[in-house]
């Protein structure tokens, strides 16, 4: 489901009003997904992409802004495996 979205009523945002397209197009479809198959592999998927950019970021400066995002989306991510998939964090 990334691509170019448009924001609809579920208040999907497209990749060009996100602030970090790369990993937060991703995890708004971890928060769309249902099926239980899907969304362990899309939570995988952006912890993935998470860890890889959090390797590329300066420790401050700039970076500073998208590392609080990131700490927002991986606890996000801990609140989604426990309550819907039933994985212990």
């Amino acid at each position: 489901m990334t691509g170019n979205r448009v924001a609809d009523k579920r208040g999907t945002m497209n990749e060009s009003e996100l602030k970090f397209p790369e990993w937060q197009a991703p995890l708004q479809d971890v928060l769309l997904e249902f099926n239980r198959a899907k969304l362990e592999q899309q939570v995988q998927r952006v912890e993935a992409l998470i860890t890889e950019r959090i390797q590329q970021l300066p420790r401050s400066g700039n970076g500073l802004e998208e590392r609080d995002a990131i700490n927002h989306a991986l606890s996000l991510l801990r609140m989604i495996k426990r309550d819907r998939l039933g994985i212990p964090t």
